[in-house]
């Protein structure tokens, strides 16, 4: 075999050879699989139920309980009281009769009592101010009336009747109040933030001239009328003492039970 041949025959074998080595080399590896998705998180457990509420407490809500009752008087009905309107003839004028009476009583029946809960309500209970206004007028260089039950926080609307001056002056512990009011038909309104019973309002021009206000901080209390009676809606169930109170004749106190929706009696007299 010459050299050519021979050399020709080895380049072809390690051509062949180098083939197959290529053709026997293993594949690549297998990518490797994806990663599973992480598992969402378990959702939150069912939030707990909350309690059921509690039932709404009758002495803050107010009941469906009835006070009434009558005041009488006992004795001899006092006289009406004469003044001495000198100082200011425009009094003299106005009202003629230079009277008033302090102690109004009707059929034996007494008027201008303050009649409120002392005591019995759940204590800490809190009540919304009542929404009506009564009037304090100032007529005839007297007070009308005599005497309004107001609760904490509720107004009382004073007006001067009169062409003549007026200074009224509250004698209250807390909310104090003296104003001047000059003028005929002239308007003011105050209120009072803690209970105080009573309180003395005075005229400083006028110094005959005097009237009361009972200020609680609950909304269960009446002033009687010309016939003495008075009533007290909305009351809780309980026992409770109630107080009444007159600008010249004092205080007494009577027990009374209000027993779901039935009206409770309350009576009671004061004497001469």
């Amino acid at each position: 075999m010459t050299p050519s041949r021979a050399l020709i025959l080895a380049l072809a074998g390690s051509t062949l050879w180098a083939c197959n080595e290529q053709k026997a080399a293993p594949p690549p590896p297998a990518p490797p699989p994806p990663a599973a998705a992480e598992a969402p998180p378990p959702p939150p457990p069912p939030a707990e139920a909350p309690p059921p509420a509690a039932a709404a407490d009758p002495a803050a809500a107010g009941g469906n309980g009835t006070i009434k009752g009558v005041v009488a008087f006992e004795g001899a009905v006092p006289a009406p009281t004469k003044l001495d309107m000198s100082k200011d003839p425009a009094c003299g004028k106005i009202n003629k009769e230079g009277t008033v009476t302090e102690v109004a009583v009707k059929d034996g029946k007494l008027a201008d009592v303050f009649v409120y809960i002392k005591s019995g309500l759940k204590e800490g209970a809190t009540f919304p101010a009542r929404t009506d206004v009564p009037t304090l007028d100032q007529r005839g260089c007297i007070y009308q009336p005599l005497m309004i039950g107001l609760q904490t926080g509720q107004k009382v609307k004073i007006i001067n009747s009169d062409p003549t001056l007026h200074n009224v002056h509250a004698l209250a512990k807390r909310g104090e109040f003296n104003t001047a009011m000059p003028k005929k038909d002239s308007v003011i309104e105050k209120s009072f933030p803690k209970p105080e019973v009573p309180i003395e309002v005075k005229c400083e021009v006028h110094p005959w001239m005097k009237a009361h206000f009972g200020v609680v901080d609950h909304p269960f209390f009446a002033v009687t009328g010309a016939d003495g009676s008075f009533t007290i809606e909305g009351v809780p169930a309980g026992k409770y003492t109630l107080e009444l109170v007159h600008g010249k004749l004092g205080t007494q106190t009577v027990e009374v039970t209000v027993s779901g929706g039935a009206a409770a009696e309350a009576q009671a007299s004061f004497k001469g």
